[in-house]
């Protein structure tokens, strides 16, 4: 494999060829023309562009881009994350091109793109599935039977897609029938595809992942948990590895049957098993998802291992060259997602010119991003600017290290889920390990972050001191700890 065309754009298309120039491999990078200055374009030893900046006339484009790669000799192909990742056609086009898809055949999309598969897929492994219907249900006295059955409430998930779309949580029999009718109306027109199903309703769940690499001779791995529970409408934004809660027993079941959902659909690459944990540490099968994930980050970090590696190397035929019991935690790795969102405003995507953009540095940080001073935020992609993640020897170390990391990344002219992220680095629930997926609508409100009146008189009275001795001024920051220099840019622009 000499040559790597990236189906993606942004931080995880120049963190793909990064490893990719490591490993002496050459890399195309396709791009819209929102993102002909991108840093992945100029990045990449070649480029092509592929229409205009809406995804579904670019990088959705699966005959254009099996068209370059035909052009220019591409030996495989990385989709990163989002896009085409998960995409069973576009995995079969590249097959039938002779183009090698670094990832899992369509075959395994397919069986774990839609739940209800996923989950007959993996019934014979004796894998923990929460109670609930086996195939998917549009009989109303079917579902109320069902319900009735295990018990309210009852989440009702339609079975194709993500994002918390289709989903419905129904607390009394007397609303399932409007709610299981507008969950389908809603799987139809987001997925084409209106299936749903009904499960038990775990109460205050955990969101714990697993790791799982395959290679093309049987060997299967995990690579350790990770904990992406604080979330925003239903999409992550704090991670870790290993989990607060995970002990040492209960990561060796929750990898075994993670290895063992990868052998039930002949899984081939690198994926992760998502698994919902309830109050009493007990785990449940979720879903699979098919393709590198964004927060992949932090199980490098905790390993070793960088997994782009690996994954061009099973793409490549070659074994997995450790085994299971070669894997050890590292210390303790946590990731913010900085997105171009206003934490103050619904978390609603705020796009603009990053008028100044200086990254956080020292050891044990990393940011992985695909933005530089002066560049817009496009409006037609996802809002994400950055991946800043950090390693430390334990977990606490690790959030003075975020927190740090985080008052020194300063970003202005947009904002950003900086300050969010720093707040959840402080709150007693996090740091205590006492958390779940309801942390954003239990703890959570935008005056959280608000400055009062003297605060900002503060502000004004640095700024001034700051300007008359740029080089030597010191400053006292808002938490009242004393400081040389001047108070992160998110403080002043409330990003």
């Amino acid at each position: 494999m000499e040559k790597i065309l990236v189906a993606n754009r942004g931080e995880i298309a120049l963190r793909i060829m990064r490893s990719a120039r490591e490993m002496g491999i050459k890399t195309v990078a396709v791009y819209s023309e929102a993102d002909r200055n991108a840093l992945h374009v100029r990045y990449a030893d070649e480029a092509v562009c592929i229409g205009p900046p809406p995804s579904n006339q670019s990088y959705l484009l699966i005959d254009k881009i099996v068209q370059v790669c035909k052009d220019l000799n591409v030996d495989g192909v990385h989709p990163g994350y989002g896009f085409l990742s998960e995409n069973a056609k576009f995995a079969n086009a590249l097959e039938v091109a002779g183009v090698t898809l670094i990832g899992p055949s369509a075959k395994s999309m397919e069986i774990m793109g839609d739940k209800l598969s996923a989950k007959a897929a993996v019934k014979s492994y004796d894998i923990p599935l929460v109670p609930g219907t086996e195939g998917a249900v549009d009989d109303i006295n079917e579902a109320i039977a069902t319900a009735k059955q295990i018990g309210f409430p009852v989440m009702i998930k339609a079975s194709a897609g993500g994002g918390g779309k289709g989903m419905r949580i129904v607390h009394e029999e007397s609303d399932l029938e409007e709610q299981m009718n507008l969950a389908i109306s809603e799987a139809t027109s987001s997925f084409g595809n209106g299936a749903v199903f009904i499960e038990r309703f775990v109460g205050s769940p955990r969101h714990i992942e697993i790791q799982v690499l395959a290679d093309t001779h049987g060997n299967v791995v995990h690579l350790f948990e990770r904990e992406c529970s604080v979330q925003r409408r239903h999409q992550k934004v704090i991670e870790e590895a290993p989990s607060a809660v995970v002990s040492d027993e209960m990561r060796h079941k929750m990898g075994e049957c993670a290895k063992d959902v990868a052998r039930a659909c002949g899984y081939v690459g690198a994926g992760t098993v998502e698994f919902l944990v309830d109050e009493n540490l007990d785990f449940y099968f979720l879903e699979m998802n098919t393709r590198l994930q964004v927060e992949h980050p932090v199980t490098e970090m905790i390993t070793g291992i960088d997994i782009v590696k690996e994954q061009i190397r099973i793409a490549r035929g070659e074994k997995l060259s450790f085994k299971q019991e070669d894997l050890k935690i590292h210390g303790h790795a946590i990731e913010s997602r900085v997105y171009a969102e206003d934490p103050q405003n619904n978390f609603l995507p705020d796009i603009g010119k990053l008028e100044r953009y200086v990254r956080p540095q020292g050891p044990g940080v990393r940011v992985d991003d695909g933005f530089e001073q002066g560049m817009d935020i496009p409006i037609y992609y996802d809002p994400m600017i950055a991946k800043l993640c950090v390693h430390a020897d334990t977990r606490t170390e690790a959030c003075a290290k975020m927190i740090r990391a985080i008052d020194e990344y300063e970003i202005t002219g947009v904002s950003t889920t900086l300050p969010f992220c720093k707040f959840v680095m402080q709150h007693e629930a996090f740091t205590s390990g006492q958390f779940d997926t309801g942390f954003v609508p239990k703890y959570f409100t935008p005056e959280k972050l608000n400055y009062s009146a003297g605060d900002e008189e503060e502000l004004v009275a640095l700024f001034t001191a700051f300007k008359k001795d740029e080089s030597t001024a010191k400053v006292t920051a808002v938490n009242g700890t004393s400081n040389v220099g001047f108070p992160s840019a998110w403080k002043l622009n409330r990003t």
